[in-house]
Formats: structure tokens, C-alpha cells, sequence
């Protein structure tokens, strides 16, 4: 990548003029800008500390600290609309954007995408690698909250607009976004009970990020009303629903998804991996300690006769817990098959574990079943609509703080089973799969969950639940399909929410432009 020295409440409604028609600037409070000052060189000793071993420390540094930069997108000769810069904090804040600047990119817009954690970095530039490489989209760091810092940066990328997605906002970049005249837009936004409460305790810088916010695009009226109590006015704010629902995929992804038909693909994959006949489950994006839940979950299904020969496949979040969690499958004394390793799966493997990148589509549409994780854990939960999207149901545990709207539409078809949601309504069985038999389940996970010395991630009744829904759908695959199916169904109907998302940017930059050249 080249580089280059720099020195210095209705979704349909239109955008209300009153967003743009002041260019007041409301100043970040003088202890916070005090602060931020005092911060800056042990913030620049953690990331040494974390990232001085990294090929590409130096590079990170230059740009959280505004020394160097890449260059700007390159001008399209047919159509230049602008850069745009969009902010995604890590992983699962790109992944959720991805296919709103796929649309903007179509749209003749140029992109520069930051992001401000390593893993976030990683997947940015491998899922944007080729709109990178063409030069109409420019990729780094996101720099520091540093008034100069900030004013360097945006003299280099002279963007047009600014996105921040769901909730992570920087006091002195939107004081500086302001002074310049550059719309910021907060999009997919999504404010925590937990998150309000912190947002809060700093009232005054909390107020001047809301009055400077051109924009606040909620997923929902919850998020709304606490944007609104941190200052926001109800001009600013549009609910338009959650950019989670949009499959996100690109070229360099997920051979799963390029067949128009995702039946006849399945059963494509499936023959591919030799487990035609197999009953198969995926525990996808998995943290630590949710691994060694799903290793249980496989060992009680092993048990059963119907299910003896049944796959799990384990697909770690983060690429640096993969031999560790090689190592633990190891221990468990399951036939393991290791996908860096190129290992097969035959006959006698028992879990697979998919230590790669940039296939998760592949694994969710292989599978019967998935668990996706981070919801075992006191993560939030990752995204359910990429296995629904496929037809896949979905297990999840109580921790979806993060994509609980989602959660519960999910559920509410059948598709999507959680501990205790009461949105869930389950697909009823043709067959005779009665209260009995789940009992008999019950009983035998109890009698066979033996104490571990291992934290336990989730609580018995949950992990009793989870088991019998597991177990449930894995004998009754026609059954699954079905609940697949409806989740397949309900996802292609809410795809309506990227083109609100867009339509709702392109309004305030074409206000802001409008007024611009008053």
C-alpha cells in the first residue's frame, strides 16, 4: 500500500434541515481535552507494549499519532463524489458496515476505513483487500483523540462525511469534524443500558458529542430515547433498524453463498467434506471457555447411539487462540482434524477445528446446526444472521446484549433458540419427538455433566437447555431445515434496512453540500 508523508425517529422521513442549518460548535470540555493530553504517551506505551513484536508496529504507530499516512483514494475520472471516512471499531463493527461501503463504493463515493483494533485492522484489509488495492478505498489506524493529531488527519484525507459505527465516538474528532463543516453521522447506532450509564458519569463531554453529531441513525426506539437523554435532539435522530441483517459478504469470501440456490450448495459443500450423511454443528466465532463448553455439548451427543457419528466443527474469534485451541481438543481425547494442517475429515474424526480465515460462510452451510458464540461468554454475542442467512438455526446463549433485537426476531419464527427468551416460538415437529423423550435428554446430560475444574461460562440449566435443543434438531434434521428455512426467510426480508442506512447518509451530505456552496 502506498504512502505518504503529511505534516499538518421515522426512517422514511426525510432529513430534517434543522440538522445542518446551524454551524455551531460545541466545544469538548477543557479537562477532557486536559486529560486526553495527559493520556497520550502511556497510551503510546500500551500500544508498544502490545504491539512493538508486530511486523507492522511502526506503521500502526505513525498512524494513531498522525506521522504517516497512506495515500488518498484515488479520483475516479467518470465519477467523484468524495472520500468518506468511516470509523469501525474492530471485528464485528466491520463486518456490519462492510456491505453499507460495498453500496457507497457502488455509488461512486471513495472510502477510508480506520479501525482501532488489530483484529479489526486484519479483517478491513482482507475483506476490503481488492477496493484497496484499486486504490478507491484508503485503510489505517484510527488516530488518537488529540485536537492536532485529528487536525492532521483530516487535512491529509479530506473527507466529505464521517461514520462511526453503533456506539464508539471521540469528543475531540467531533469538535474538530464540526469546526470543519464535515457532517458526522453515527450509523447502525446502538446505545447499552450499560453504555448510557458510562456515557453518563461524563455528562458534559457526553452533551457536546451529541450536539455535534449531524445524524444518529439508531437500530432501535431503546437506543433513541438514551441518545436522546445524553443531549441529542429528536431532529437528529432517525430509527431505521440494524445493518446486522444485511448479509455481508465479498468476493474474497465464502464460496457458501455464490450458488443462487443455498439447498442445492449445501448438499454441494457437503459432498465436498465427505459428511453427507453425517449429523454436523458448527460453535462459531468462539471465545475462551466457550470452546470446552461445546467440547461437553459434543461428548454428551457422542454418547447417544443416533448421534454417534456426529461433527462438530470449532471456529475460534480470534487467530491467535488457534493452537491453544488445538491444544484443549487435544486433552479432551476427541479425533481431532485441523484445517491449517490440511487434514481431512474421515470417518472417525470427531471435531474439526477450522482454523482459518474468511470461510465462516462455508462452515455455517455445512452445518446443521450452529452455535455462535460470544454469548456463552459475557461478550454480547455475534452476529445470528449469517448461519440464518443460510439456513441455518442457531443456538445462542443469554449474553446477546449486542444483537438482542435480532435475537428475538430470530426466535420469534423458530429460528433461533435462546435459554429462557420468551420471544422464542418453536417450529413444531411432524413427527413424534415427545415430552418424554426430552426429559430422557435432560436426565442423561444431568447424569453425565460431570464437575470441572475449568470456569464455568454458562449455568446448568442453560447448558441443560441448550443440550436438549442441540440434540433436538440434530435427530430431527427435516426439522432443522425447517427452522432454517424461516430464519432464510425473515432475513431476506429485512435486507431493506442497508438501503435506509444509505439513502439517509446521501441526504445529509447533499444537504451539507447544498449549504456548502450557499
Amino acid at each position: 500500500m502506498p504512502s505518504s508523508n503529511t505534516t499538518s425517529d421515522d426512517a422514511s422521513n426525510l432529513i430534517d434541515p434543522v440538522l445542518q442549518s446551524s454551524h455551531a460548535v460545541h466545544k469538548t470540555p477543557l479537562y477532557y481535552q486536559s486529560l486526553i493530553g495527559l493520556l497520550k504517551p502511556l497510551y503510546r506505551l500500551q500500544v508498544w507494549r502490545r504491539s512493538h513484536k508486530n511486523d507492522n508496529y511502526q506503521q500502526e504507530v505513525d498512524q494513531r499519532f498522525g506521522k504517516q499516512y497512506p495515500s488518498r483514494p484515488a479520483v475516479n475520472a467518470n465519477i467523484d463524489k468524495g472520500v468518506i471516512w468511516c470509523h469501525a471499531v474492530s471485528l464485528g463493527e466491520t463486518n456490519t458496515v462492510a456491505p453499507l461501503l460495498d453500496m457507497l463504493l457502488v455509488n461512486g463515493y471513495q472510502i477510508w476505513l480506520t479501525n482501532t483494533t488489530q483484529t479489526g485492522f486484519a479483517r478491513g484489509a482482507s475483506r476490503f483487500a481488492e477496493k484497496i488495492a484499486q486504490g478507491q478505498m484508503s485503510h489505517s489506524y484510527v488516530p488518537v483523540d488529540s485536537s492536532a493529531v485529528i487536525e492532521t488527519f483530516l487535512t491529509h484525507v479530506q473527507p466529505i462525511a464521517a461514520l462511526f459505527v453503533e456506539t464508539e465516538l471521540w469528543a475531540n474528532i467531533l469538535t474538530k469534524l464540526s469546526e470543519h463543516r464535515i457532517p458526522s453521522i453515527l450509523v447502525n447506532g446502538r446505545l447499552s443500558a450499560s453504555s448510557f450509564q458510562s456515557y453518563q458519569k461524563i455528562g458534559a463531554v457526553s452533551d457536546s458529542m451529541m450536539k455535534n453529531l449531524s445524524l444518529i441513525i439508531t437500530q432501535d426506539g431503546d437506543s433513541a430515547k438514551r441518545f436522546r437523554q445524553l443531549g441529542a435532539s429528536s431532529a437528529q435522530i432517525r430509527v431505521a433498524g440494524s445493518l446486522k441483517w444485511v448479509i455481508n459478504a465479498s468476493k474474497l469470501d465464502d464460496k457458501a453463498i455464490e450458488d443462487s440456490s443455498i439447498h442445492s450448495k449445501k448438499a454441494d459443500l457437503r459432498a465436498e467434506f465427505c459428511i453427507v450423511d453425517r449429523p454436523v454443528w458448527v460453535a462459531a466465532s468462539t471465545h475462551d471457555g466457550e470452546e470446552a463448553a461445546a467440547l461437553s455439548l459434543q461428548q454428551q451427543l457422542l454418547s447417544q447411539s443416533a448421534l454417534a457419528d456426529t461433527l462438530l466443527i470449532i471456529v475460534p474469534r480470534h487467530p491467535e487462540r488457534f493452537d491453544a485451541v488445538a491444544d484443549f481438543i487435544q486433552k479432551t481425547g476427541l479425533n481431532m482434524a485441523r484445517r491449517s494442517d490440511g487434514d481431512a475429515i474421515d470417518a472417525d474424526t470427531q471435531v474439526y477445528l477450522a482454523d482459518s480465515m474468511g470461510e465462516m460462510m462455508t462452515w455455517y452451510t455445512l452445518a446443521n446446526v450452529a452455535l455462535v458464540g460470544g454469548s456463552l461468554v459475557d461478550i454480547g454475542g455475534h452476529n445470528p444472521v449469517e448461519p440464518a442467512s443460510v439456513a441455518t438455526p442457531v443456538l445462542m446463549g443469554r449474553y446477546t446484549q449486542s444483537c438482542q433485537s435480532v435475537v428475538d426476531k430470530l426466535a420469534s419464527v423458530g429460528a433461533l433458540y435462546q435459554p429462557s427468551n420468551e420471544s422464542y416460538c418453536p417450529i413444531e415437529s411432524d413427527s413424534s419427538n415427545s415430552a418424554d423423550a426430552q426429559m430422557a435428554s435432560d436426565n442423561q446430560l444431568k447424569a453425565n455433566n460431570k464437575p470441572s475444574h475449568k470456569k464455568t461460562v454458562y449455568n446448568r440449566e442453560d447448558a441443560i437447555s441448550i443440550y436438549v435443543q442441540l440434540e433436538n434438531w440434530l435427530s430431527n434434521l427435516t426439522l432443522a431445515t425447517q427452522a432454517g428455512q424461516a430464519g432464510e426467510q425473515i432475513t431476506v426480508q429485512q435486507q431493506a434496512v442497508l438501503t435506509r442506512q444509505f439513502t439517509m447518509i446521501e441526504d445529509v451530505i447533499e444537504l451539507s453540500s447544498n449549504q456548502d456552496s450557499l
